[in-house]
């Protein structure tokens, strides 16, 4: 089995709802996501994917759309006013969680067909979530 990982760095903001901790109030966060990709057979070029590959498509999307957005819940009672004021979101059914955010990444990455088995979101220095599928 053939496994390549690559990591990508972004900021981003969110607060939980119905949280009682410091994470209820908007706050922000240098994240890394860690993208684990496997396979059995490797291509033509002696590669399971082409780092490059990965850079364009799945970096791409996160610069574009996780990137300095606030990533709330689409039922965050702050959501019209952050609207109003023209600021990037990016809104969620549910909480945006570490744990959520890693499920988005992991489904991204699928949907453009890599073979992803692992999404492990660095939220702090000490701290990830980790989705498998």
């Amino acid at each position: 089995m053939f496994e390549v990982s690559q990591q990508i760095e972004f900021c981003y903001g969110h607060r939980l709802l119905n949280y009682d901790g410091k994470c209820k109030h908007l706050h922000g966060h240098n994240g890394k996501a860690v993208i684990v990709l496997q396979g059995e057979q490797l291509d033509s070029r002696g590669m399971l994917v082409d780092f490059s590959d990965i850079k364009k498509s799945v970096r791409t999307w996160i610069d574009n759309e996780l990137d300095h957005r606030m990533i709330l819940c689409q039922d965050d009672p702050v959501v019209p006013f952050l609207k109003q004021q023209g600021e990037p979101l990016l809104l969620l059914k549910e909480n945006p969680t570490a744990e959520n955010i890693a499920k988005l990444i992991f489904e991204y990455t699928r949907q453009q067909g890599f073979p992803v088995v692992e999404v492990r979101l660095w939220e702090t220095p000490n701290a990830f979530a980790t989705y498998r599928d």
